[in-house]
């Protein structure tokens, strides 16, 4: 069953996340599992919506890929992470691409 993957990371900088996605590849090297994923920024810090097709897939990728990267950009504390299971997941047509 997918899940909803909710993060927030308190202190996380923009140009911190841009090195991560740099050094993770995330979007080139699609993580097995990896559904949606959107980014954004409020004062104080990082939030991420994710969908997973499990929770397992994401703690495979955070394991493997995403915690070396956390180390080598030196993000400070700990994420805030919540998973929920996924009612319904609709995608529009097209939809996808930056900011």
């Amino acid at each position: 069953m997918p899940v909803v993957l909710s993060l927030r990371w308190t202190g996380v900088t923009p140009e911190q996340y841009d090195a991560m996605l740099d050094a993770v590849r995330w979007e080139e090297q699609v993580p097995d599992g990896l559904v949606l994923h959107v980014a954004w920024f409020e004062p104080g810090g990082l939030h991420v919506t994710d969908v997973w097709n499990a929770e397992e897939d994401f703690q495979r990728f955070f394991a493997t890929r995403l915690a070396p990267a956390v180390q080598e950009v030196g993000l400070a504390g700990q994420p805030d992470v919540h998973f929920s299971p996924a009612h319904r997941l609709f995608a529009a047509p097209g939809a996808g691409g930056t900011a």
